[in-house]
């Protein structure tokens, strides 16, 4: 029998999120498995399915499974028909998603920027690609929310971008513009942390609850944490800022700048030049480091992997993490030069706080900030799906 605290004695609410939020972070789930999971007897399972059927959050069916004998358990999934719209504004591109509940990705740009985006010009873009996509592909389903990740300081709470000093923006009301033009709820915050709640549910950090997350992107290098499963913001909202801490750089062959932070040693610009590219999203970035036979270009990998081992070194002594993952161009660095890096890391970092560390390349690949995005986009929906829906 479920204790007192077992969600099987939640309010109908209550249940109607649980149910809802199984289905969306695990997949297809059969009522017999939802009724496993929650301690709810089948009647219940039965009912609250239905009315999250009649809401068209969640689509269901039977199984057709040959040979067998009896009725199957009916399989309830996450609906594809309700979209979280997500966005990554950065200062080479505007990647924008629709994102469906059941984690499908309906349809994705990446539209590369002039100039550095102002606040105006992402707002106008987000209205005109929902505007666009339901004359198409979004033209039978239901936006739930504007989920935005951004390379920067954002309080979340109002969705104000305090500082981000890559775009040039400071205390920027991002939430309420988005809303008024899209006439849609929108939600805003720092892409790192964003790409850390998206990795620890669903990517490499997935069934870990203490993990160090750096993301590598045109605006630098930003940090999440997860502690005890939890995401940790800090007072103010802005904790994880590793790329503006200064790393330890022993050789001064190895400095690329006087007394600069992780992000201006470890950069993705440095790659590109030497790959001898002005711009590439992430993919072409990797497959071009990947495959360089170039002397210069292993050393600048090199070099920078050394570089963010003594980061993710301090990292470790202050955070004793049990994972640490590495997302962007981060991700590319971690696949070539593995080996080097954990041996540094272990080098350098207490031997009791690394002894049972791993560091794992981001599985979500490109996908990870809309992914993250579209979480922060859902929340409200999944924690009341009958209010909300």
């Amino acid at each position: 029998m479920p204790s007192q605290s077992s969600p099987a004695l939640g309010t109908r609410p209550h249940n109607l999120s649980l149910i809802l939020r199984l289905v969306h972070e695990n997949g297809a789930q059969s009522r017999a498995a939802l009724t496993e999971q929650t301690g709810l007897n089948r009647s219940t399972i039965a009912d609250l399915v239905a009315e999250l059927v009649r809401r068209g959050l969640v689509d269901e069916r039977v199984p057709d499974v040959p040979g067998r004998v009896g009725r199957p358990s009916p399989v309830v999934t996450a609906s594809p028909r309700v979209v979280a719209i997500a966005v990554n504004p950065e200062v080479d591109a505007i990647e924008i998603a629709a994102v469906g509940l059941d984690r499908g990705i309906l349809v994705r740009e990446r539209l590369p920027n002039e100039t550095v985006p102002t606040p105006a010009v992402v707002v106008a873009t987000i209205a005109e690609r929902i505007a666009a996509w339901r004359e198409g592909a979004l033209a039978d389903v239901r936006i739930a929310a504007v989920g935005v990740a951004v390379p920067g300081l954002v309080r979340t709470s109002d969705g104000v971008v305090r500082n981000a000093p890559h775009l040039g923006w400071t205390d920027v009301p991002l939430a309420e513009l988005i809303g008024t033009a899209t006439s849609s709820a929108a939600f805003v915050d720092n892409d790192a942390t964003l790409g850390a709640i998206a990795e620890h549910r669903y990517g490499a950090g997935r069934g870990i609850d203490d993990i160090v997350y750096l993301n590598g992107g045109a605006s630098g290098i930003g940090g999440g944490l997860i502690v005890n499963g939890k995401p940790v913001a800090g007072a103010g909202g802005y904790a994880g800022e590793f790329g503006q801490n200064r790393p330890r750089i022993s050789a001064d062959t190895d400095r690329r700048t006087a007394d600069g932070v992780l992000e201006a040693e470890v950069s993705r610009r440095l790659l590109l030049d030497a790959v001898g590219l002005d711009a590439a999203d992430d993919e072409t970035l990797d497959t071009e480091l990947s495959e360089s036979q170039s002397a210069v270009v292993a050393d600048e990998i090199t070099r920078q992997a050394r570089v963010l081992a003594g980061a993710l070194a301090n990292a470790v002594n202050v955070l004793n993490p049990a994972l640490v993952v590495l997302g962007g161009f981060l991700a590319t660095i971690a696949d070539l030069r593995a080996t080097q890096i954990a041996d540094d890391v272990h080098a350098l970092a207490m031997s009791e706080s690394a002894e049972a560390l791993e560091i794992r390349p981001a599985a979500l690949g490109a996908d990870r900030l809309l992914i993250g995005a579209a979480e922060l986009a859902f929340a409200d929906l999944l924690a009341d799906p009958g209010e909300r829906s």
